[in-house]
């Protein structure tokens, strides 16, 4: 993957995939800027280079044209965060999009409407790319929350440019961030996973076995690996299908040697309420009528013991359902030790959308080393697979 640093922007229209998929409220106001500000050193970039500049991204998943979805509350915002005017174009292709992005002069800066408005974007339209394409000519990715999908404005569209195809700033950054996290960590490297469910992080769970030293196990898939080990979970999430996948990861920890760190308390509730009575008991025998929501106050000590000898860490999900607060505590608590600790000099990753959600609940991103925009694509990333945005910037 080439970058963009040395590329000639002066009088050329360039496109940009960007990751505008923000959070609105009712009232369609962006509720959570970050997005917005992490594509800020690519755009300011090229517009500086003298380029002309054309975004595209999609929000939410719509199958059709919808209102509530547009980008045109994007446009507005990122106007404010840059101080110069941006245009919106209430289209993504067509001809009258296409005589608009040829009127745009250097320096001068327009937002496309959804991509997602048009189905031929998740399936990877050969002739919407090529429409997306002809747009513009010099074409960046700068959106790794979406680089693991196939889709038309992040991979059919590559074939077009040939070698005018680059990573922008925060693709480059991501991707070294989670090679070097990968491949020269500092050791005790500890990995922190929590999250509801252990389908959706078996792989990682495995791949990262290769690699760190501990891993520290949180959230509702705690319990399946409790229940595999014999233990009573009362009404807790559990993944009955899971159960062997568990078993699979705990040997395979065991064989090659690393930690895998589980709660041994748990903190639990009648019912998934926040006001419902709560009772902290060992995780191996949770009440019959009772659902663990967080760890209990053992297992964060535990867990910061581990994560306060940490040279290196990485989190990906919560230690329980921190929205509630009386089932908060596990998650702020951990939170705030990989703050602590990477204020001590370790390094730390953060990614997922909980996860970053927790983080900027209870302390800060700016104590964190990294903090990563893409959630499943991080995932796929760690778990060795090949991402087919960035393969095609090859």
């Amino acid at each position: 993957m080439r970058g963009i640093a040395n590329v000639n922007f002066k009088n050329k229209r360039v496109i940009i995939r960007v990751d505008f998929n923000v959070p609105l409220d009712d009232s369609l106001k962006i509720t959570d800027v970050s997005r917005l500000k992490a594509a800020l050193p690519t755009i300011n970039f090229v517009l500086e280079k003298g380029g002309a500049l054309i975004l595209i991204s999609h929000l939410g998943r719509p199958s059709k044209r919808d209102a509530s979805l547009s980008l045109a509350p994007v446009a507005k915002k990122l106007s404010q965060l840059i101080k110069i005017p941006v245009q919106f174009f209430n289209d993504c292709i067509g001809l009258e999009t296409l005589n608009k992005t040829k009127a745009l002069r250097s320096g001068e800066i327009a937002l496309l409407e959804n991509l997602r408005f048009y189905q031929e974007e998740t399936l990877g339209d050969t002739n919407f790319a090529r429409q997306l394409a002809g747009l513009a000519d010099i074409y960046i990715n700068d959106a790794f929350g979406s680089s693991h999908r196939a889709h038309a404005s992040t991979f059919t569209i590559t074939r077009f440019f040939k070698n005018q195809k680059y990573g922008g700033f925060l693709l480059e950054n991501e991707v070294s961030s989670l090679r070097s996290i990968l491949r020269s960590p500092a050791s005790p490297f500890v990995a922190v996973i929590g999250g509801a469910k252990v389908s959706s992080k078996i792989d990682v769970l495995l791949s990262l076995i290769q690699c760190v030293d501990k891993i520290i196990i949180g959230g509702g898939m705690a319990y399946t690996f409790i229940k595999a080990q014999g233990g009573g979970v009362g009404k807790s999430l559990i993944e009955k299908e899971k159960l062997s996948a568990a078993k699979k990861i705990i040997a395979e920890a065991q064989e090659k040697n690393v930690s895998l760190v589980l709660p041994v308390d748990s903190v639990n509730s009648l019912e998934f309420k926040d006001a419902s009575p709560s009772c902290v008991s060992d995780i191996f025998n949770i009440p019959e009528n009772c659902m663990g929501l967080d760890i209990g106050p053992k297992s964060i000590s535990l867990f910061t013991q581990h994560i306060a000898s940490s040279k290196t860490i990485l989190w990906n999900g919560p230690m329980g359902v921190f929205e509630f607060f009386h089932f908060s505590r596990g998650t702020r608590l951990i939170c705030e030790s990989i703050c602590t600790r990477t204020q001590e000099g370790a390094y730390s990753l953060v990614g997922g959308g909980d996860s970053i959600a927790a983080l900027k609940k209870f302390s800060s991103p700016e104590k964190i080393s990294y903090v990563s925009t893409g959630g499943g694509a991080m995932l796929e990333y760690l778990e060795g697979k090949e991402l087919p945005a960035l393969k095609a910037l090859l």
